[in-house]
Protein backbone atom coordinates (compact mmCIF):
# COMPACT_ATOMS: atom_id res chain seq x y z
CA UNK A 1 0.00 0.00 0.00
CA UNK A 2 1.21 3.82 -0.41
CA UNK A 3 -0.15 5.95 0.80
CA UNK A 4 -1.24 9.73 -0.83
CA UNK A 5 -0.61 12.60 0.11
CA UNK A 6 -4.02 15.40 -1.06
CA UNK A 7 -1.23 16.84 -3.95
CA UNK A 8 -0.28 13.08 -4.90
CA UNK A 9 -4.08 12.24 -4.91
CA UNK A 10 -4.40 15.29 -7.23
CA UNK A 11 -2.11 14.53 -9.46
CA UNK A 12 -3.48 10.94 -9.68
CA UNK A 13 -7.05 12.61 -10.71
CA UNK A 14 -5.54 15.05 -13.27
CA UNK A 15 -6.43 12.90 -16.07
CA UNK A 16 -9.18 13.76 -18.59
CA UNK A 17 -12.09 11.54 -17.19
CA UNK A 18 -11.33 13.92 -13.55
CA UNK A 19 -11.17 17.42 -15.22
CA UNK A 20 -14.30 17.00 -16.86
CA UNK A 21 -16.40 15.43 -13.85
CA UNK A 22 -14.83 18.35 -11.35
CA UNK A 23 -15.51 20.79 -14.42
CA UNK A 24 -19.07 19.70 -14.33
CA UNK A 25 -19.31 19.46 -10.80
CA UNK A 26 -18.17 22.92 -9.99
CA UNK A 27 -20.22 24.42 -12.93
CA UNK A 28 -23.54 22.85 -11.14
CA UNK A 29 -22.00 24.06 -7.35
CA UNK A 30 -21.93 20.45 -6.08
CA UNK A 31 -19.86 18.68 -3.91
CA UNK A 32 -18.71 15.60 -5.72
CA UNK A 33 -16.56 12.72 -4.80
CA UNK A 34 -15.04 9.63 -6.01
CA UNK A 35 -15.60 6.83 -3.71
CA UNK A 36 -15.23 3.44 -3.20
CA UNK A 37 -12.77 0.65 -5.03
CA UNK A 38 -11.14 3.11 -7.31
CA UNK A 39 -10.06 5.44 -3.85
CA UNK A 40 -9.01 1.69 -2.46
CA UNK A 41 -7.13 0.01 -5.82
CA UNK A 42 -5.16 3.64 -6.28
CA UNK A 43 -3.76 3.11 -2.12
CA UNK A 44 -2.94 -0.57 -2.92
CA UNK A 45 -1.64 0.30 -6.52
CA UNK A 46 -3.87 -2.23 -8.21
CA UNK A 47 -5.34 -2.11 -11.40
CA UNK A 48 -8.78 -0.65 -11.48
CA UNK A 49 -11.23 0.24 -13.91
CA UNK A 50 -14.56 1.47 -12.35
CA UNK A 51 -15.33 4.90 -11.25
CA UNK A 52 -17.91 5.42 -8.47
CA UNK A 53 -18.92 8.94 -8.09
CA UNK A 54 -21.14 10.46 -5.47
CA UNK A 55 -22.62 14.05 -5.95
CA UNK A 56 -24.48 15.62 -2.86
CA UNK A 57 -26.99 16.59 -4.99
CA UNK A 58 -28.75 14.74 -7.89
CA UNK A 59 -26.90 12.32 -9.75
CA UNK A 60 -28.61 12.47 -12.42
CA UNK A 61 -27.76 15.97 -13.31
CA UNK A 62 -24.56 15.25 -12.70
CA UNK A 63 -23.93 12.64 -15.34
CA UNK A 64 -26.29 14.80 -17.49
CA UNK A 65 -23.72 17.91 -17.10
CA UNK A 66 -20.55 15.78 -17.32
CA UNK A 67 -21.62 13.81 -20.79
CA UNK A 68 -22.23 17.19 -22.39
CA UNK A 69 -19.00 18.53 -21.92
CA UNK A 70 -16.77 15.38 -22.97
CA UNK A 71 -15.38 14.97 -26.10
CA UNK A 72 -16.05 12.33 -29.03
CA UNK A 73 -18.67 9.81 -28.91
CA UNK A 74 -20.16 8.62 -25.34
CA UNK A 75 -23.07 6.53 -23.75
CA UNK A 76 -25.32 7.97 -21.27
CA UNK A 77 -27.54 5.76 -19.39
CA UNK A 78 -30.20 7.11 -17.11
CA UNK A 79 -32.08 5.37 -14.32
CA UNK A 80 -34.53 7.43 -12.59
CA UNK A 81 -36.21 4.83 -10.33
CA UNK A 82 -32.75 4.69 -8.92
CA UNK A 83 -31.76 7.91 -8.55
CA UNK A 84 -28.26 6.76 -10.65
CA UNK A 85 -26.73 6.80 -14.52
CA UNK A 86 -23.90 5.60 -16.03
CA UNK A 87 -21.91 7.21 -18.49
CA UNK A 88 -19.16 5.06 -21.20
CA UNK A 89 -16.32 7.01 -22.47
CA UNK A 90 -13.35 6.19 -24.49
CA UNK A 91 -13.41 2.74 -22.70
CA UNK A 92 -14.45 3.39 -18.99
CA UNK A 93 -17.69 3.37 -17.21
CA UNK A 94 -18.38 6.15 -14.79
CA UNK A 95 -20.81 5.69 -12.08
CA UNK A 96 -22.85 8.18 -10.48
CA UNK A 97 -25.25 8.65 -7.90
CA UNK A 98 -26.53 10.70 -5.64
CA UNK A 99 -25.68 10.99 -1.73
CA UNK A 100 -28.01 8.35 0.53
CA UNK A 101 -29.28 6.51 3.21
CA UNK A 102 -30.85 3.66 3.33
CA UNK A 103 -32.80 1.50 5.47
CA UNK A 104 -34.14 -2.21 5.08
CA UNK A 105 -36.77 -4.35 5.38
CA UNK A 106 -36.17 -7.56 7.51
CA UNK A 107 -37.47 -9.82 4.48
CA UNK A 108 -35.74 -8.30 1.12
CA UNK A 109 -32.25 -6.68 0.31
CA UNK A 110 -33.92 -3.72 -1.65
CA UNK A 111 -33.55 -0.64 0.77
CA UNK A 112 -35.47 2.46 0.68
CA UNK A 113 -33.61 5.54 -0.26
CA UNK A 114 -33.42 8.75 0.84
CA UNK A 115 -31.69 11.51 -0.02
CA UNK A 116 -28.42 12.24 2.23
CA UNK A 117 -25.12 13.62 3.31
CA UNK A 118 -21.60 11.97 2.00
CA UNK A 119 -20.98 9.93 5.88
CA UNK A 120 -24.77 8.86 5.64
CA UNK A 121 -23.69 7.47 2.24
CA UNK A 122 -20.00 6.09 3.33
CA UNK A 123 -21.90 4.84 6.46
CA UNK A 124 -24.24 2.63 4.16
CA UNK A 125 -20.95 1.01 2.56
CA UNK A 126 -20.00 -2.35 3.49
CA UNK A 127 -16.84 -2.26 4.58
CA UNK A 128 -14.81 0.96 5.89
CA UNK A 129 -11.91 0.13 3.00
CA UNK A 130 -14.91 0.45 0.65
CA UNK A 131 -15.83 3.88 1.90
CA UNK A 132 -12.86 6.29 1.33
CA UNK A 133 -13.63 9.26 -0.50
CA UNK A 134 -11.90 11.50 -2.10
CA UNK A 135 -13.44 15.21 -3.10
CA UNK A 136 -12.77 15.98 -6.83
CA UNK A 137 -14.28 19.86 -6.28
CA UNK A 138 -11.47 22.10 -7.74
CA UNK A 139 -10.92 24.03 -3.99
CA UNK A 140 -10.67 20.74 -2.37
CA UNK A 141 -9.42 18.04 -5.27
CA UNK A 142 -7.63 15.10 -3.53
CA UNK A 143 -8.93 15.88 -0.17
CA UNK A 144 -9.34 12.63 1.56
CA UNK A 145 -12.38 11.74 3.43
CA UNK A 146 -12.29 8.83 6.00
CA UNK A 147 -14.73 8.99 8.57
CA UNK A 148 -14.31 5.47 9.54
CA UNK A 149 -10.50 5.10 9.36
CA UNK A 150 -10.70 2.90 6.75
CA UNK A 151 -7.19 3.94 5.27
CA UNK A 152 -5.78 2.09 8.80
CA UNK A 153 -7.31 -1.30 7.84
CA UNK A 154 -6.34 -0.83 4.58
CA UNK A 155 -2.53 -0.62 5.72
CA UNK A 156 -3.26 -3.53 8.14
CA UNK A 157 -4.87 -5.68 5.85
CA UNK A 158 -8.48 -5.90 7.81
CA UNK A 159 -11.63 -6.08 6.41
CA UNK A 160 -14.04 -4.42 9.37
CA UNK A 161 -17.60 -2.81 8.36
CA UNK A 162 -18.27 1.01 9.33
CA UNK A 163 -20.97 0.40 11.84
CA UNK A 164 -22.55 -2.09 13.46
CA UNK A 165 -21.54 -5.95 11.51
CA UNK A 166 -24.90 -7.47 12.64
CA UNK A 167 -27.24 -4.54 10.89
CA UNK A 168 -24.38 -4.29 7.80
CA UNK A 169 -25.29 -8.29 7.53
CA UNK A 170 -28.74 -8.32 8.41
CA UNK A 171 -29.52 -5.54 6.23
CA UNK A 172 -27.38 -7.08 3.16
CA UNK A 173 -26.92 -10.63 3.64
CA UNK A 174 -24.86 -10.77 0.82
CA UNK A 175 -22.06 -8.53 2.21
CA UNK A 176 -21.27 -11.44 4.23
CA UNK A 177 -20.19 -13.34 0.83
CA UNK A 178 -18.38 -9.74 -0.41
CA UNK A 179 -16.59 -9.78 3.07
CA UNK A 180 -14.94 -12.99 1.86
CA UNK A 181 -14.17 -12.57 -1.18
CA UNK A 182 -12.55 -9.04 0.04
CA UNK A 183 -10.47 -10.66 2.25
CA UNK A 184 -9.70 -13.42 0.16
CA UNK A 185 -8.97 -11.41 -3.45
CA UNK A 186 -6.78 -9.26 -1.28
CA UNK A 187 -5.53 -11.52 0.94
CA UNK A 188 -6.87 -9.29 4.29
CA UNK A 189 -7.84 -10.99 7.87
CA UNK A 190 -11.35 -10.28 9.00
CA UNK A 191 -11.87 -8.48 12.07
CA UNK A 192 -12.67 -10.49 14.73
CA UNK A 193 -16.04 -8.84 15.42
CA UNK A 194 -17.26 -8.68 11.70
CA UNK A 195 -15.86 -12.67 11.51
CA UNK A 196 -18.38 -13.33 14.43
CA UNK A 197 -21.41 -10.89 12.83
CA UNK A 198 -21.54 -13.74 10.09
CA UNK A 199 -22.04 -16.56 11.98
CA UNK A 200 -24.11 -14.80 13.80
CA UNK A 201 -26.38 -14.19 10.78
CA UNK A 202 -25.27 -16.52 8.42
CA UNK A 203 -29.06 -17.62 8.37
CA UNK A 204 -30.18 -14.33 6.45
CA UNK A 205 -28.15 -15.44 3.83
CA UNK A 206 -31.38 -17.90 2.16
CA UNK A 207 -32.77 -14.65 0.63
CA UNK A 208 -30.22 -13.53 -1.39
CA UNK A 209 -30.52 -15.27 -4.66
CA UNK A 210 -28.68 -18.00 -5.97
CA UNK A 211 -27.32 -16.25 -9.24
CA UNK A 212 -25.61 -13.58 -6.91
CA UNK A 213 -24.11 -15.43 -4.43
CA UNK A 214 -22.36 -17.42 -7.60
CA UNK A 215 -20.86 -14.06 -8.84
CA UNK A 216 -18.74 -13.78 -5.44
CA UNK A 217 -18.27 -17.53 -5.47
CA UNK A 218 -16.93 -17.30 -8.70
CA UNK A 219 -14.73 -14.21 -7.65
CA UNK A 220 -12.99 -16.57 -4.56
CA UNK A 221 -12.50 -19.04 -6.78
CA UNK A 222 -10.64 -17.27 -9.32
CA UNK A 223 -8.80 -15.35 -7.06
CA UNK A 224 -4.83 -16.44 -6.31
CA UNK A 225 -5.45 -18.10 -3.09
CA UNK A 226 -8.87 -19.77 -3.31
CA UNK A 227 -8.88 -22.05 -0.22
CA UNK A 228 -8.75 -18.94 1.90
CA UNK A 229 -12.18 -17.63 0.96
CA UNK A 230 -13.56 -21.35 1.21
CA UNK A 231 -11.97 -22.04 4.51
CA UNK A 232 -13.60 -18.64 6.04
CA UNK A 233 -16.82 -20.19 4.55
CA UNK A 234 -16.69 -23.47 6.65
CA UNK A 235 -15.36 -21.66 9.81
CA UNK A 236 -18.29 -19.09 9.71
CA UNK A 237 -20.72 -21.81 8.55
CA UNK A 238 -22.25 -20.31 5.14
CA UNK A 239 -20.82 -23.40 3.11
CA UNK A 240 -23.05 -25.52 4.94
CA UNK A 241 -25.82 -23.41 3.73
CA UNK A 242 -24.49 -22.75 0.11
CA UNK A 243 -22.55 -26.06 -0.43
CA UNK A 244 -23.29 -28.52 1.97
CA UNK A 245 -22.06 -30.81 -0.03
CA UNK A 246 -18.70 -29.75 0.27
CA UNK A 247 -19.25 -28.81 3.81
CA UNK A 248 -19.95 -32.50 4.48
CA UNK A 249 -16.49 -33.49 4.00
CA UNK A 250 -15.77 -31.68 6.69
CA UNK A 251 -15.28 -34.50 8.80
CA UNK A 252 -12.75 -37.38 10.19
CA UNK A 253 -13.78 -40.76 11.71
CA UNK A 254 -11.81 -43.30 13.66
CA UNK A 255 -12.60 -46.70 14.39
CA UNK A 256 -10.86 -49.23 16.00
CA UNK A 257 -7.96 -46.80 15.96
CA UNK A 258 -7.85 -46.27 11.97
CA UNK A 259 -9.03 -42.96 10.67
CA UNK A 260 -9.59 -41.13 7.12
CA UNK A 261 -8.41 -37.63 6.24
CA UNK A 262 -10.36 -34.73 6.43
CA UNK A 263 -11.54 -34.96 2.58
CA UNK A 264 -12.54 -31.00 3.16
CA UNK A 265 -9.61 -29.62 3.37
CA UNK A 266 -7.58 -32.62 1.17
CA UNK A 267 -9.94 -30.94 -1.33
CA UNK A 268 -8.76 -27.25 -0.82
CA UNK A 269 -5.03 -28.84 -0.76
CA UNK A 270 -5.76 -29.97 -4.33
CA UNK A 271 -7.56 -27.20 -5.31
CA UNK A 272 -4.61 -24.78 -3.93
CA UNK A 273 -2.32 -26.90 -6.30
CA UNK A 274 -4.38 -26.73 -9.43
CA UNK A 275 -4.28 -23.29 -9.03
CA UNK A 276 -0.75 -22.71 -9.51
CA UNK A 277 -0.57 -24.32 -12.76
CA UNK A 278 -3.76 -23.01 -14.09
CA UNK A 279 -6.21 -19.94 -14.29
CA UNK A 280 -9.35 -22.41 -15.89
CA UNK A 281 -12.17 -21.67 -13.31
CA UNK A 282 -13.90 -24.62 -14.30
CA UNK A 283 -11.01 -26.70 -13.89
CA UNK A 284 -10.55 -25.10 -10.24
CA UNK A 285 -14.39 -26.25 -9.72
CA UNK A 286 -13.87 -29.72 -11.02
CA UNK A 287 -10.91 -29.84 -8.32
CA UNK A 288 -12.90 -28.78 -5.63
CA UNK A 289 -15.78 -30.77 -6.31
CA UNK A 290 -13.74 -33.81 -7.11
CA UNK A 291 -14.51 -35.59 -3.39
CA UNK A 292 -17.85 -34.59 -3.06
CA UNK A 293 -19.28 -38.16 -3.73
CA UNK A 294 -17.26 -39.65 -0.70
CA UNK A 295 -19.77 -39.40 2.25
CA UNK A 296 -22.20 -41.49 0.34
CA UNK A 297 -19.87 -43.80 -0.47
CA UNK A 298 -17.85 -44.57 2.90
CA UNK A 299 -18.18 -47.55 4.18
CA UNK A 300 -16.35 -49.23 6.87
CA UNK A 301 -14.49 -52.45 5.92
CA UNK A 302 -12.88 -54.30 8.71
CA UNK A 303 -10.36 -56.12 7.04
CA UNK A 304 -9.31 -52.87 5.10
CA UNK A 305 -10.65 -49.59 7.40
CA UNK A 306 -12.21 -47.06 6.00
CA UNK A 307 -13.31 -47.20 1.85
CA UNK A 308 -15.08 -44.92 -0.50
CA UNK A 309 -15.71 -46.77 -3.66
CA UNK A 310 -16.66 -45.67 -7.05
CA UNK A 311 -17.17 -42.06 -5.11
CA UNK A 312 -16.06 -40.36 -8.72
CA UNK A 313 -19.32 -41.93 -9.73
CA UNK A 314 -21.27 -40.76 -7.32
CA UNK A 315 -20.10 -37.35 -7.57
CA UNK A 316 -20.61 -37.10 -11.48
CA UNK A 317 -24.17 -37.47 -10.74
CA UNK A 318 -24.47 -34.72 -8.00
CA UNK A 319 -22.48 -32.43 -10.41
CA UNK A 320 -25.81 -31.12 -12.44
CA UNK A 321 -28.05 -30.95 -9.20
CA UNK A 322 -25.46 -28.97 -7.74
CA UNK A 323 -24.85 -26.89 -11.12
CA UNK A 324 -28.64 -25.88 -11.51
CA UNK A 325 -29.35 -24.83 -7.66
CA UNK A 326 -26.39 -22.85 -7.83
CA UNK A 327 -27.24 -21.25 -11.17
CA UNK A 328 -23.78 -22.27 -12.53
CA UNK A 329 -24.36 -22.69 -16.16
CA UNK A 330 -25.69 -25.92 -17.83
CA UNK A 331 -23.81 -26.29 -21.04
CA UNK A 332 -20.47 -27.40 -22.19
CA UNK A 333 -18.93 -26.10 -18.67
CA UNK A 334 -21.10 -28.29 -16.54
CA UNK A 335 -20.28 -31.29 -18.63
CA UNK A 336 -16.45 -30.67 -18.29
CA UNK A 337 -16.60 -30.82 -14.74
CA UNK A 338 -18.90 -33.67 -14.77
CA UNK A 339 -16.25 -35.62 -17.21
CA UNK A 340 -13.12 -34.75 -14.79
CA UNK A 341 -14.87 -35.39 -11.18
CA UNK A 342 -15.77 -38.92 -13.40
CA UNK A 343 -12.65 -40.05 -14.60
CA UNK A 344 -10.58 -38.65 -12.09
CA UNK A 345 -9.53 -41.81 -10.35
CA UNK A 346 -9.00 -43.53 -13.61
CA UNK A 347 -5.22 -42.55 -13.89
CA UNK A 348 -4.22 -43.41 -10.27
CA UNK A 349 -5.66 -46.99 -11.35
CA UNK A 350 -3.43 -47.18 -14.37
CA UNK A 351 -0.52 -45.88 -12.36
CA UNK A 352 -1.23 -48.61 -9.59
CA UNK A 353 -1.14 -51.20 -11.77
CA UNK A 354 0.80 -51.93 -15.05
CA UNK A 355 -0.24 -49.53 -17.74
CA UNK A 356 -1.56 -51.41 -20.58
CA UNK A 357 -2.74 -49.64 -23.67
CA UNK A 358 -5.96 -50.59 -23.63
CA UNK A 359 -6.45 -49.03 -20.10
CA UNK A 360 -4.55 -46.00 -21.59
CA UNK A 361 -6.59 -45.82 -25.26
CA UNK A 362 -9.85 -45.82 -23.14
CA UNK A 363 -9.11 -43.41 -21.29
CA UNK A 364 -7.89 -40.92 -23.81
CA UNK A 365 -11.30 -41.99 -25.60
CA UNK A 366 -13.34 -41.12 -22.54
CA UNK A 367 -11.86 -37.84 -22.02
CA UNK A 368 -10.52 -36.36 -25.31
CA UNK A 369 -9.24 -33.05 -25.31
CA UNK A 370 -9.54 -32.72 -21.68
CA UNK A 371 -7.22 -35.54 -21.19
CA UNK A 372 -4.33 -33.20 -20.07
CA UNK A 373 -6.49 -31.08 -17.73
CA UNK A 374 -7.61 -34.60 -16.29
CA UNK A 375 -3.75 -35.93 -15.84
CA UNK A 376 -3.15 -32.18 -14.13
CA UNK A 377 -6.14 -32.85 -11.33
CA UNK A 378 -4.84 -36.20 -10.91
CA UNK A 379 -1.33 -34.94 -9.86
CA UNK A 380 -2.71 -32.31 -7.63
CA UNK A 381 -4.90 -35.17 -6.38
CA UNK A 382 -1.70 -36.72 -5.01
CA UNK A 383 -1.73 -35.11 -1.48
CA UNK A 384 -0.09 -37.87 0.38
CA UNK A 385 2.12 -36.87 3.92
CA UNK A 386 4.15 -39.65 2.99
CA UNK A 387 6.85 -38.35 0.20
CA UNK A 388 8.13 -41.62 -1.01
CA UNK A 389 4.46 -42.86 -1.86
CA UNK A 390 4.09 -39.40 -3.43
CA UNK A 391 7.34 -39.61 -5.52
CA UNK A 392 6.00 -43.25 -6.56
CA UNK A 393 2.85 -41.76 -8.22
CA UNK A 394 3.87 -39.19 -9.75
CA UNK A 395 6.29 -41.14 -11.27
CA UNK A 396 3.65 -43.09 -12.32
CA UNK A 397 1.99 -40.62 -14.01
CA UNK A 398 4.43 -39.48 -16.00
CA UNK A 399 4.68 -43.16 -17.61
CA UNK A 400 1.09 -42.75 -18.49
CA UNK A 401 1.51 -39.48 -19.90
CA UNK A 402 4.02 -41.05 -22.24
CA UNK A 403 1.77 -43.66 -23.09
CA UNK A 404 -0.63 -41.47 -23.84
CA UNK A 405 1.19 -39.73 -26.10
CA UNK A 406 2.81 -42.78 -27.79
CA UNK A 407 -0.98 -43.69 -27.97
CA UNK A 408 -1.87 -40.94 -29.85
CA UNK A 409 0.55 -40.86 -31.89
CA UNK A 410 0.12 -44.43 -33.24
CA UNK A 411 -3.83 -44.34 -33.23
CA UNK A 412 -5.13 -41.32 -33.30
CA UNK A 413 -7.69 -42.15 -30.34
CA UNK A 414 -8.62 -39.11 -29.04
CA UNK A 415 -12.35 -37.87 -29.28
CA UNK A 416 -12.44 -40.98 -32.61
CA UNK A 417 -15.08 -41.76 -33.93
CA UNK A 418 -14.90 -46.00 -35.66
CA UNK A 419 -14.56 -46.11 -39.42
CA UNK A 420 -18.26 -47.54 -39.63
CA UNK A 421 -21.40 -45.17 -38.88
CA UNK A 422 -24.41 -46.60 -37.12
CA UNK A 423 -25.96 -45.80 -40.07
CA UNK A 424 -24.21 -47.79 -42.36
CA UNK A 425 -24.46 -50.93 -40.51
CA UNK A 426 -28.13 -51.00 -40.95
CA UNK A 427 -27.91 -50.59 -44.71
CA UNK A 428 -25.39 -53.26 -44.63
CA UNK A 429 -27.18 -55.76 -42.85
CA UNK A 430 -30.67 -54.45 -43.71
CA UNK A 431 -31.49 -53.45 -39.98
CA UNK A 432 -33.77 -51.12 -38.42
CA UNK A 433 -32.50 -49.19 -35.11
CA UNK A 434 -32.18 -51.90 -32.47
CA UNK A 435 -30.35 -53.58 -29.68
CA UNK A 436 -28.29 -55.20 -32.74
CA UNK A 437 -27.27 -52.79 -34.36
CA UNK A 438 -26.18 -51.28 -30.77
CA UNK A 439 -24.36 -54.58 -29.82
CA UNK A 440 -21.97 -54.16 -33.63
CA UNK A 441 -21.67 -50.36 -32.85
CA UNK A 442 -20.30 -51.60 -29.19
CA UNK A 443 -18.22 -54.26 -30.43
CA UNK A 444 -16.51 -52.39 -32.87
CA UNK A 445 -15.49 -49.41 -30.60
CA UNK A 446 -14.54 -52.10 -27.94
CA UNK A 447 -12.19 -53.86 -30.35
CA UNK A 448 -10.48 -50.97 -31.67
CA UNK A 449 -9.75 -49.82 -27.84
CA UNK A 450 -8.71 -53.66 -26.63
CA UNK A 451 -6.19 -52.89 -29.36
CA UNK A 452 -7.71 -56.05 -31.32
CA UNK A 453 -7.97 -54.09 -34.91
CA UNK A 454 -6.51 -50.68 -35.78
CA UNK A 455 -8.97 -47.51 -36.00
CA UNK A 456 -8.70 -47.93 -39.86
CA UNK A 457 -11.84 -49.06 -42.13
CA UNK A 458 -10.92 -52.04 -44.01
CA UNK A 459 -9.89 -53.72 -40.38
CA UNK A 460 -13.49 -52.33 -39.07
CA UNK A 461 -15.57 -54.03 -42.18
CA UNK A 462 -13.68 -57.60 -42.00
CA UNK A 463 -14.37 -57.44 -37.96
CA UNK A 464 -17.79 -56.43 -38.68
CA UNK A 465 -18.86 -59.13 -40.59
CA UNK A 466 -17.51 -61.90 -38.23
CA UNK A 467 -19.13 -60.11 -35.44
CA UNK A 468 -22.72 -60.41 -37.19
CA UNK A 469 -21.83 -63.61 -38.53
CA UNK A 470 -21.42 -64.98 -34.74
CA UNK A 471 -24.90 -63.24 -34.32
CA UNK A 472 -26.65 -64.60 -37.47
CA UNK A 473 -26.56 -61.90 -39.60
CA UNK A 474 -25.14 -61.66 -43.26
CA UNK A 475 -24.45 -58.46 -45.28
CA UNK A 476 -26.65 -57.50 -48.01
CA UNK A 477 -25.03 -57.72 -51.40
Amino acid sequence: MKLLSKEEFAEKLSNNVFKAITHAADHLGLECYVVGGYVRDLLLERPTSDIDIVVVGSGIDMAETFAQGLKGKYHLSVFKNYGTAQVKWRGQEIEFVGARRESYHRDSRKPIVEDGTLEDDQERRDFTINALAVCLNKQRLGELVDPFDGIYDLDDGIIRTPCDPDITFSDDPLRMMRCIRFATQLQFLIEDETFEAIERNKERIKIVSSERIVVELNKIMAAKHPSRGLADLQRCGLMEIILPELAALDIVETRNGRSHKNNFYHSLEVLESITEKSDNLWLRWAALLHDIGKPRSKRWEPQIGWTFHNHNYLGQKMIAPLFRRLRLPLDERMKYVEKLVGLHMRPIAIADDEVTDSAVRRLLFEAGNDIDDLMTLCEADITSKNEQRKRNFLQNFQLVRQKLRDIEEKDRIRNFQPPISGDEIMKMFGLQPSKEVGLLKTSLKDAILDGVISNNYDEALNFLIAKAESMGLKPIL
